[in-house]
């Protein structure tokens, strides 16, 4: 848990390293660009087969609800950056979706937080699969993972009810699974303030979640039987900022957004460096080689060329 202090010496680059573990993720000559000016906040979400990237819009004031559109962006290998043409949009209305991922056979699942007057959800392809617990509505899901066992791990604060669009919640702000086979919820974690960003580990043992109430901590939980958790810890605190998106990498590290970009951490939680992006909100690995860092900062999409690949396959 300790928390180093990033080299003030290398402030001028993206890239500030707290310790010289941090070269194992950056390698000798990464490189930050901008990809694309594009209104990205949440998702993102990359497709290897169509080496494509999905993510979902700012929102915008609607007539009764924010606008969230799910959008694609084209890419073309590791040419940066792109044309804004490349970009169409998916769904125009979404539902106020939020995190997104792809699970093993391709198929897009969104967090829709919904609305006043459309219930809050778990979606795949466009379908719901799962939008209540016990029979109570779920909250605002925020952000989502898929184990290889086809479970839907996901978080569901109550950002909606105190951002005014959703109405008052009828159960906590929890962290549920959805069966693969009969999409029934089970509760399993509700020791969150406000649960938000979420990632296994790449052997699946360990699930980290980062809550974005008080304090800014990020957990770690031991995944039994591949159905529960247990062995509840603090790894760190994540100032400054709130702790949103989370990812592991082939070699366990953990990849954190605050304000100020994104922390890569050990699997203790040790502070290795940082890769200073201010306004990161989320990000995912993407390409054919897994070593780039696509990173939504509200006003454009971001490409850290890394050594460090993704955890997934």
């Amino acid at each position: 848990m300790s928390q180093a202090s990033l080299s003030p010496s290398n402030r001028q680059s993206p890239f500030a390293p707290a310790g010289a573990e941090f070269e194992a993720v950056t390698g000798e000559a990464p490189r930050l660009v901008r990809v694309v000016h594009t209104d990205a906040h949440e998702g993102p979400v990359y497709s290897p087969s169509e080496d494509a990237l999905y993510y979902t819009s700012l929102p915008r004031r609607g007539p009764s609800h924010p606008l969230v559109a799910v959008r694609r962006l084209a890419l073309d290998g590791r040419r940066f950056p792109l044309e804004e043409e490349r970009i169409t949009t998916v769904r125009a209305d979404a539902n106020v979706a939020n995190g997104m991922v792809l699970d093993f056979e391709g198929r897009l699942v969104v967090c829709e937080q919904g609305t006043r007057f459309r219930p809050a959800a778990i979606s795949r392809d466009g379908r719901v699969i799962a939008s209540d617990w016990n029979g109570l509505p779920l909250n605002s899901p925020n952000d989502v993972v898929v184990k290889r066992d086809g479970s839907i791990w996901f978080t569901d604060p109550s950002y909606g009810w105190l951002q005014g669009f959703r109405p008052e919640p009828e159960v906590g702000d929890h962290v549920y699974r959805c069966d693969p086979a009969d999409h029934r919820l089970t509760v399993v974690a509700d020791s969150f303030d406000k649960p938000n960003g979420l990632c296994f580990s790449p052997d699946e043992r360990v699930l980290y979640v980062a809550d974005n109430g008080a304090p800014h901590h990020l957990k770690a939980f031991d995944v039994l039987d591949g159905t529960r958790l247990s062995g509840e810890r603090v790894l760190t605190e994540l100032p400054p900022g709130h702790p949103d998106g989370l990812k592991t990498d082939a070699d366990g590290r953990i990849y954190a957004s605050s304000g100020q970009g994104v922390r890569v951490l050990s699997p203790a939680g040790d502070l290795l460096g940082e890769i200073v992006l201010a306004g990161a909100v989320n990000f995912c690995f993407g390409t054919a080689a897994r070593n780039v860092l696509f990173i939504t900062t509200d006003d454009a999409i971001w490409a850290a060329e890394l050594a460090a690949k993704g955890a997934w396959p």
